[in-house]
């Protein structure tokens, strides 16, 4: 008999792709943020571990280091423990970039909010996160 028997292929198959399907909504985690869209300059991935802030319209907070990690689940912090969070980060490595990630629908008091509590807590200036405009 020279044939090939594929039915334990087939169930190894349909096991990685039950496996694929479950894991999938998993790996797509982080901060949803619906970005105003602006033309500007994208960010260069060669600097080294930015500071990341991100606010969702709901007014929820979220801070992350580094670019790698923009995937990953944020830690959600309050106002009042932002400023020590930010503090404590911008102590310890005082040239980080600080970043803003605003949702389009927060009101420009509530960035201008935190971005003068990230300047309390020492960052010489905060750059504005945009998604690239639909063309």
């Amino acid at each position: 008999m020279s044939e090939i028997n594929v039915v334990p292929y087939i169930d190894v198959m349909l096991v990685l792709l039950v496996i694929f399907m479950a894991t999938a909504p998993i790996l797509t985690q982080g901060v949803e943020v619906n970005l105003p869209q602006k033309p500007s300059d994208p960010l260069s991935n060669d600097q080294d571990d930015p500071f990341i802030v991100s606010v969702r319209s709901d007014g929820a907070i979220f801070i992350n280091v580094g670019m790698r990690n923009m995937e990953k689940e944020a830690n959600r912090v309050t106002i009042f423990s932002l400023e020590d969070q930010a503090l404590r980060i911008i102590a310890a490595r005082p040239d980080i970039p600080v970043f803003l990630r605003a949702d389009a629908d927060l009101t420009y008091a509530e960035v201008i909010e935190i971005m003068t509590v990230l300047q309390k807590s020492g960052a010489e200036s905060v750059g504005l996160i945009t998604a690239p405009p639909d063309v």
